[in-house]
């Protein structure tokens, strides 16, 4: 028995909730018992979704386990972060109640999986399994609070100084900490003491190429944006602090051959429209339903991943896989030597700049807005690579695998307590 505890669960949109639901459909097609314990749907308009409200805890069976699904106590406010982190803490602990009770308090669970972020997740995921005699797995999508601080959204240097030392601690108490890159892992490895490091483990995300697969250009999602033939330059995903976009504004500025589009929605959305207010040729939309994302996706002819500088070493965005998998060509304006770019290199599937470089990013665009052989080449290099490297059955066996050694203690993490 497996409990899993994750801020995003399907039917939710976000991508890390589509990651752990493929992990999840992994887990039960080897014949496990799961049971996760994640919070009500809320990622697409950063509110609970119509038809889900009403309750603090709803909880539904399943033929493989159950699904505990709490409230995320979402603030109207995206930018709030004091407001976000109490968000956070107060589902991490109605959450962490549920895990106890997950799959019945007499049955022992081989371990607890939670995920970052939010980082509160991976203490309360700690302290439930030490309770319930498990192994603790922190799986960590984005590294905390390196970030928020690299784009300023934390500058307070006690706030700073705590979330790090939870950080480093949440590391060092679980049996096992699961990044997504070897940059990762060089990350959180300098942050503990040199006996935990053997137990951080590199699992790579992965996309559903059953799903996401190269379709036409000429899509419905191009005519609901008024969209004519020519180059579509997207971006998608969550419009934050933690990307260049207005790199992308600068870019339609000076190709005002092709159209640019944003879908998505989060903290900055609001002020980058305002810039772009007077670019007739940018394109925003919302969020669409997860059965649109090939359709959007193949909406787009070019993509782009901007990261800020610094980082490239703290995150792997998942959309990248599904732009491959769709058979797009990308352009990453991200730090040289990170995971991101190596994928690029072994695939042939885009274009790496460095980060917040303009006139790069731009020059690459330009380059593959006028050669449409060349992003056709690109994409399906890029649908190729991804078909043998970034499978969710073989993610889901890694889990498995990892977990098999810790109950049996081929692999156990050192500096915690033993397990009888």
């Amino acid at each position: 028995m497996i409990v899993v505890l994750c801020p995003h669960f399907a039917p939710d949109t976000a991508p890390t909730g589509e990651v752990f639901t493929r992990i999840v459909e992994g887990f039960v097609g080897a014949g496990e018992e799961v049971h996760v314990v994640t919070a009500l749907p809320w990622y697409r308009g950063h509110a609970i979704e119509p038809g889900w409200s009403g309750r603090l805890v709803r909880r539904e069976r399943t033929t493989w386990g159950t699904i505990s699904r709490v409230h995320p106590f979402p603030g109207r406010d995206k930018s709030n972060l004091l407001r976000r982190t109490v968000g956070f803490a107060l589902f991490s602990v109605v959450a962490g109640v549920c895990a106890l009770m997950a799959g019945g308090v007499r049955h022992r669970p081989a371990a607890v999986i939670s995920m970052s972020p939010p980082l509160t997740l991976g203490l309360i995921g700690w302290v439930v399994a030490r309770l319930r005699r498990a192994r603790a797995v922190f799986n960590i999508q984005d590294v905390f609070p390196d970030a928020a601080v690299e784009t300023g959204a934390i500058s307070n240097h006690r706030i700073i100084s705590l979330a790090r030392w939870l950080e480093r601690v949440s590391y060092e108490r679980s049996d096992a900490v699961v990044v997504l890159s070897e940059d990762m892992r060089a990350n959180v490895a300098a942050k503990v003491a040199p006996r935990h490091r053997a137990k951080v483990a590199v699992i790579p995300n992965f996309v559903d190429t059953a799903t996401i697969v190269p379709a036409d250009r000429t899509t419905a999602f191009r005519r609901e944006l008024m969209i004519g033939d020519e180059p579509v330059v997207m971006y998608a995903g969550n419009v934050g602090f933690s990307q260049s976009l207005g790199m992308l504004l600068e870019a339609a500025r000076r190709i005002p051959d092709a159209t640019f589009v944003v879908n998505g929605d989060g903290a900055a959305r609001s002020a980058l429209e305002a810039e772009a207010a007077e670019l007739v040729n940018v394109r925003f939309s919302g969020y669409q339903p997860m059965d649109r994302l090939p359709e959007v996706l193949a909406t787009g002819d070019i993509h782009v991943v901007p990261l800020r500088a610094g980082l490239g070493a703290v995150s792997v965005p998942s959309k990248t896989y599904s732009i491959l998998a769709a058979g797009r060509c990308l352009v990453a304006a991200i730090d040289p030597g990170t995971e991101v770019t190596r994928i690029l290199a072994l695939s042939g599937a885009g274009v790496a700049v460095p980060p917040d470089d303009t006139d790069a990013f731009v020059a690459a665009i330009q380059g593959l807005v006028g050669d449409s052989g060349r992003r056709s080449s690109m994409g399906a290099s890029g649908r190729r690579w991804v078909e043998t490297h970034a499978t969710p059955e073989g993610v889901s066996r890694e889990y498995l695998s990892l977990v098999a050694d810790l109950v049996s203690g081929r692999r156990r993490g050192t500096g915690t307590d033993d397990h009888t």
